[in-house]
């Protein structure tokens, strides 16, 4: 088995754990589980393992007359509303036996319960039982408790995600603002490259401790030696957090593998995860088809098309909806790894072809035709199946992949994403012959509100109407375009007090008229009901609306001073030098091309992690001798945690750094998230950072 195989296998084992207590049981399972079940074989695994039902976790489900057995599977601490919930399920229930398991490791309920003395056993976890049988009725009733870390999933042969994690975002300046608030005056940080862990929340301690724990879990399973390394502040909590585990020290004693892993902060490159200009089928998927509720990572598929339903203004069908996470056929899993990697055009001429090839294998009248490929073409090719229900089973993974791709051709939002990128091309030539106030001014054109219809009343002070033509920004699309800028600020031309005043004044403009835009929409999309906290149109007040905005501008202000503490990678922009236009240039890349220099020297701003007394030796001894230090590309397994998220396009630009520079070396995606470009609006402008959802 090679090295990276072991970890890609850990997801599916550790759900081994939970399916071999299942039988017969009621499945209680919260969102976050349930994602990552999701990703690992799904609902199928469950009830192959002989659940007799899956429900949500939540107080309004509850069990039959007839079904003594439950199995709850929670990413929470055993506390607070995860415990309530659980209690109120018992209550209405008639069990006799409950299993719980759950994400959290023991060692992080006693710190979360204030334990900072070691105890032998799991007393948190047998003191929860008693609390089972005594809400089931009987203390002579069965309870047990649990640690099963299902949080990783498989995405891909190269992607990991962990989505228990999902809201996990490394923290901003205004974070830093809040953190110095509760700190007497001499004791507060200067930045955030200062803060240490005892500063933050118990919350945001909490949800570090356990991810450390969770990856310790993954290393341990895999008997694997890690060095660990840091790239940005939260990667630094994260990576010590890592080195100091208390059940990592033995680990790395005993372990057989060797492999390096290298936390870096979403923070420090912005501009690529809001950027189109990925050429990603994937992240244009992701984009434009809607999520599937509680999902951060799969979308909903109409699967209309592949029935003889017809849906009109008086009859909408109610049809479960097809997903991205194909998991139980290798041929559709290798299509999907296609989709994610590739560009847009390979990817969708390897959709056609294994839709022609499957209706080839059926001997259905397919109709053969070269050249570009439509959405229209792939519809008639999957239509061929809907009359053929042996056919269209076995080939189902695959219809469903090429139905989300044919939606997503000729969805009618798809012609803002050309929109975008052409803005953005704009805006990265712009960035190096002027000053910022004049690139912030390019963007006022385009902040126009929505066309009332003629008959439509004004709302809340303001008309609310759709948007004319298909390619026009609507605001998410504009929210996206100015993080982009904001996250290149620093490479305009230097401004002096004049200029400063001049980029006030073009936000203030600015304000005034995404204020309008917002108010004018006439219906809220989700990104737009987080950030002004009303559910629609009717709620919403042009004073409301102008609150949010300026929130928004205060957040974005910061954003051009992210790798101000780095020494190395301080640029992801290439100016022009009048031969070639100015580019972006990845800082994912700039990082990889530095790990893999044949100098292999120690640069700065890649910190070296894992700690103890013999590292300590080490760098003092490198005073007078000469004594290696570690270094990522030391051994032949290199894993990448994003913090914050990865896109599809970064996927497909490691694998090709990595087989330019070092094609012997396996390298492993890990993240907490799958991006879309308006996923960054949300998690800078709507995320509680440093008070995340534990379940207390």
């Amino acid at each position: 088995m090679l090295p990276a195989e072991g970890f890609t296998c850990f997801p599916g084992k550790m759900w081994d754990k939970v399916l071999s207590k299942v039988k017969k049981a009621v499945v209680f399972m919260d969102d976050k589980c349930a994602e990552s079940l999701h990703w690992s074989g799904g609902a199928n695994i469950v009830f192959e393992a002989g659940a007799r039902n899956l429900k949500q976790f939540s107080s309004f489900e509850a069990g039959g007359e007839n079904e003594p057995k439950a199995v709850f599977v929670v990413s929470t601490l055993l506390k607070g509303r995860t415990a309530d919930i659980m209690k109120d399920i018992i209550g209405l229930s008639h069990f006799q036996y409950c299993v719980v398991f759950t994400t959290v490791a023991h060692s992080i309920h006693l710190i979360a319960n204030n334990v900072t003395a070691e105890l032998e056993g799991n007393p948190v976890f047998e003191k929860f039982e008693e609390k089972l049988c005594e809400w089931m009725g009987d203390m002579n009733y069965t309870a047990e408790v649990m640690h099963a870390p299902v949080v990783f999933t498989r995405v891909s042969q190269q992607l990991l995600l962990v989505p228990t994690f999902a809201h996990l975002f490394p923290l901003l300046p205004q974070d830093l603002d809040t953190i110095n608030i509760k700190r007497p005056e001499k004791k507060r940080f200067g930045s955030l490259t200062d803060v240490d862990m005892p500063s933050l929340t118990p919350e945001l301690q909490i949800e570090i401790k356990s991810l450390a724990s969770a990856v310790n879990s993954m290393f341990e399973f895999t008997s694997t030696r890690e060095e660990s390394f840091a790239v940005g502040p939260m990667s630094r909590l994260i990576a010590g957090e890592l080195a100091n585990h208390p059940q990592a020290k033995n680990r790395r004693k005993t372990s057989t593998n060797k492999a390096s892993i290298v936390f870096i902060d979403r923070t420090l490159d912005l501009t690529g995860a809001a950027g189109h200009h990925g050429d990603s089928l994937v992240e244009k998927i992701l984009t434009v088809l809607r999520r599937l509720p509680g999902h951060t990572a799969d979308v909903q598929v109409d699967m209309l098309e592949l029935t003889n339903l017809q849906r009109t203004p008086d009859c909408q069908p109610t049809l479960a909806p097809g997903c991205l996470a194909q998991t139980q056929s290798p041929t559709a899993r290798l299509l999907w790894e296609t989709m994610l990697v590739s560009k847009q055009k390979e990817a969708v001429m390897e959709v056609r072809r294994q839709l022609v090839e499957a209706a080839s294998k059926e001997n259905l009248p397919i109709k053969m035709s070269l050249g570009r490929v439509t959405a229209e073409q792939l519809s008639s090719y999957v239509q061929l199946f809907r009359s053929n229900w042996e056919a269209l089973e076995r080939h189902c993974e695959v219809l469903q992949l090429a139905l989300a791709t044919a939606q997503t051709l000729r969805h009618p939002t798809l012609p803002r994403w050309d929109t975008c990128l052409a803005l953005e091309r704009l805006l990265l030539q712009a960035l190096g012959d002027s000053d910022f106030a004049g690139v912030l001014r390019q963007l006022l054109p385009l902040m126009k509100p929505a066309a009332a219809p003629a008959d439509q009343k004004p709302v809340s002070g303001s008309s609310l109407g759709s948007r004319s033509g298909e390619d026009e920004c609507g605001p998410d699309e504009l929210l996206v375009l100015l993080v982009y800028l904001y996250s290149l600020a620093a490479e305009a031309q230097p401004a002096d007090d004049e200029d400063e005043e001049e980029v006030e004044k073009v936000e203030r403009e600015l304000i005034g008229a995404l204020t309008l835009v917002i108010t004018r929409e006439a219906e809220l999309s989700p990104l737009l009901q987080k950030l002004t906290g009303c559910s629609c149109s009717a709620e919403l007040t042009m004073e409301r609306a102008h609150t949010a905005v300026e929130g928004v501008f205060e957040t974005l202000r910061e954003l051009s001073h992210a790798r101000d503490h780095l020494k190395h990678f301080k640029s992801v922009y290439t100016a022009s030098d009048g031969v070639h236009q100015a580019t972006y240039r990845p800082f994912l890349r700039q990082v990889l091309e530095e790990i893999f220099h044949p100098d292999r020297t120690d640069c700065p701003d890649i910190e070296h992690m894992s700690g103890g007394l013999t590292e300590l030796l080490k760098t003092g001894f490198s005073m007078f001798m000469k004594v290696s230090r570690p270094h990522p590309s030391d051994h032949n397994l290199l894993l990448l945690f994003l913090v914050g998220g990865v896109t599809p396009s970064e996927l497909r630009l490691i694998r090709e750094v990595v087989s330019a520079h070092k094609p012997g070396t396996q390298v492993l995606v890990l993240s907490n998230r799958l991006l879309r470009p308006t996923d960054v609006p949300e998690l800078l402008f709507t995320s509680q950072r440093l008070m995340p959802d534990i379940g207390v």
